[in-house]
């Protein structure tokens, strides 16, 4: 059996905002879709440090079952024919997202939670989520367009091979689903030392790293090409930084995808200035596809 599509609730505008992204994702691929909520008042009552007849834990337990039950409800009002299941985890909310994502296709969150403070773009939980997932992440986020997928496009920055791989495989697979424009994005930059070098003729410096991060590009995406004929590819080379011209292209895009590397002996990915931008700014859903050495 497939492995279940997971989404973070916890009552707040943002998760059921997940949740309705992640019930479309959910249908798309045929997947299982999985709520779940963290419950630290769980884990007292299982360790006996609550009575179980307080007051104050009745009415968090009550709590706690009114949101995840409003959010099956949601969820299968959205799409009957999504397989909805439900788990409360007696753990804070990154540790049970990790946990669960150990057995997930996809883990998907709001970008703020029931505590985020409107000052800030991303919550605590989604990023640390984001960062050390041992399975690809999305988090939702954007604007009406990007979560309706009105823009018919998605979005795959090309980075380095060694961190990109199975992000490659993942934009495929999603356009696929989505019968839809799959844009790569290969940015590049010249050295600095280049802009004021006036040895070398004219624009040559600068086509020779086109044409480099051109071929790269041919390169990481051949071997899925081959695998997905029908997607339609429209690969791209851009000067200028990666962050910068990702995040200037999400604003019409439904989803921008982009790979991690998880590096042995070493907790979490590296997300970079890529990722970390993408997350905070987007104007669409962001995925972060790990790379396993």
């Amino acid at each position: 059996m497939e492995l279940p599509l997971v989404v973070g609730v916890d009552g707040s505008e943002s998760s059921l905002t997940a949740v309705d992204w992640a019930v479309d994702e959910a249908a798309r691929h045929g997947l299982r879709l999985r709520l779940v909520y963290a419950s630290l008042w769980e884990r007292y009552e299982y360790e006996g440090e609550s009575p179980s007849d307080d007051p104050e834990q009745r009415s968090e337990e009550a709590r706690v079952g009114d949101v995840v039950d409003s959010a099956a409800a949601r969820a299968r009002r959205r799409d009957p024919a999504v397989e909805v299941s439900t788990n409360v985890r007696p753990e804070d909310s990154v540790s049970a997202l990790l946990h669960e994502g150990r057995s997930a296709a996809v883990l998907v969150t709001g970008c703020r939670g029931r505590g985020g403070l409107k000052g800030l773009l991303l919550g605590s939980v989604s990023l640390a989520v984001a960062a050390r997932a041992y399975c690809p992440v999305i988090v939702v986020r954007g604007d009406p367009a990007g979560l309706a997928g009105a823009h018919e496009r998605i979005l795959l920055g090309a980075g380095d091979p060694a961190s990109t791989a199975e992000a490659v495989r993942f934009a495929f697979r999603e356009a696929e689903a989505r019968d839809c424009v799959l844009d790569v994005v290969r940015a590049w930059r010249r050295p600095a030392h280049e802009a004021t070098d006036h040895s070398a003729p004219a624009g040559v410096p600068v086509r020779l790293h086109e044409q480099r991060a051109s071929l790269l590009l041919d390169a990481l995406l051949r071997d899925a090409a081959a695998d997905h004929p029908g997607v339609r590819v429209r690969p791209t080379t851009v000067e200028g930084p990666a962050r910068t011209v990702l995040l200037k292209r999400s604003a019409a895009a439904d989803l921008v995808i982009i790979g991690a590397r998880r590096r042995k002996g070493h907790l979490g990915l590296q997300l970079g200035r890529v990722g970390h931008t993408l997350l905070h700014h987007a104007d669409c859903p962001v995925a972060i596809v790990p790379q396993h050495e």
